[in-house]
């Protein structure tokens, strides 16, 4: 299939993915009563984004550009495997996006958490072409040519051994930090609470530590992350929170509460759902200088990522800055 009718195709399915069709409302109620993190509000912005970000004709000629003298179908396509993860809702469409626009064969094992949107959206595409879509379910992945896959540090290990003599992307756990330098206004602090909050902070570009400078004044930030106070009503995020209070409490460990969220002083950077931990700085440009960028998805804050944006990524914003076309279009 040519470059320009894929485009065609994915731009109408933009569109389709924000109407109101029914068997589509059937699907998105249907995963979010799977998967309790999966709620229509985060369905919902996952989707806005993917189509106004992802499957817009003019935004995907854009990005493919730079690409498009290699962009013929493959003079020898391959079998692509790609381990998708279910964190957030739709998290794997970009690999699947890729893939599907670089001409390869490709064999999807969905993440179990995250099985129903997706797959419906590629029965979609096939309804509407006569041509093979090249995109299949498997339950394992064997005998394929290449390898993407996203998971922790643990099925990294697992992929690692797998996959490892092929060529391959695997991601590991990521995580996202902001430096704030206490001159933040209003609307920085409430568009950070977005960063932290977005998909109750379980997406690898959310912000799970902050940098401060010492003595810094969290009342501000506190009353921004009131906006998503309502979180403690429901049930999977006011567990976490039980359950680490608790566990701080009988161990006596410093933090404070802002809300919904527990403030804990780490060193670390990934921390559980409902906590938030922070580290203070004196030398902003030693900071910076220290930060374990192979941790870290994105670094929100001035002279960084705009507040508010990280869970924006545009198709040009690759996973662990490893350009995926430029991987599967090597492949040929």
């Amino acid at each position: 299939m040519l470059v320009d009718k894929k485009i065609e195709l994915l731009d109408r399915l933009g569109r389709f993915m924000l109407s109101d069709d029914a068997a589509w409302l059937q699907a998105k109620e249907r995963a979010s009563q799977e998967n309790p993190w999966f709620t229509r509000e985060f369905i919902d912005l996952a989707i806005q984004h993917i189509a106004h970000n992802y499957l817009n004709a003019e935004r995907l000629q854009e990005w493919l550009q730079p690409y498009l003298s290699r962009l013929p179908q493959p003079s020898h396509p391959r079998k692509v495997g790609i381990v998708m993860a279910g964190n957030i809702p739709m998290v794997g469409f970009h690999d699947l996006l890729c893939g599907w626009i670089s001409g390869h064969t490709l064999w999807i094992k969905y993440a179990s958490k995250d099985n129903i949107l997706i797959p419906f959206l590629v029965e979609k595409l096939k309804e509407w072409t006569d041509e093979p879509l090249l995109i299949h379910d498997a339950e394992l992945l064997r005998g394929c040519d290449a390898y993407i896959a996203t998971g922790s540090q643990n099925t990294s290990r697992y992929f690692d051994y797998y996959f490892g003599k092929y060529p391959h992307i695997i991601r590991r756990n990521r995580t996202s930090v902001a430096i704030l330098d206490g001159t933040e206004s209003t609307d920085d602090l409430q568009l950070l609470a977005k960063d932290i909050c977005t998909y109750f902070g379980l997406g690898c570009r959310n912000v799970t530590k902050l940098f401060v400078p010492e003595e810094y004044d969290f009342r501000p930030l506190g009353r921004s992350l009131e906006a998503y106070a309502y979180f403690m009503d429901h049930r999977p995020y006011r567990h976490n929170f039980d359950y680490y209070l608790s566990a701080y409490l009988l161990n006596h460990q410093p933090h404070q509460i802002l809300g919904h969220v527990i403030l804990k002083p780490d060193p670390a950077l990934f921390s559980p759902v409902s906590v938030v931990l922070y580290e203070t700085y004196a030398d902003p440009d030693q900071l910076k200088q220290n930060l374990p960028f192979s941790s870290i998805q994105c670094v929100v804050g001035k002279g960084f990522l705009p507040f508010g944006e990280a869970q924006f990524p545009g198709l040009q914003d690759y996973a662990d800055g490893i350009d995926t076309m430029e991987f599967l279009l090597s492949l040929n």
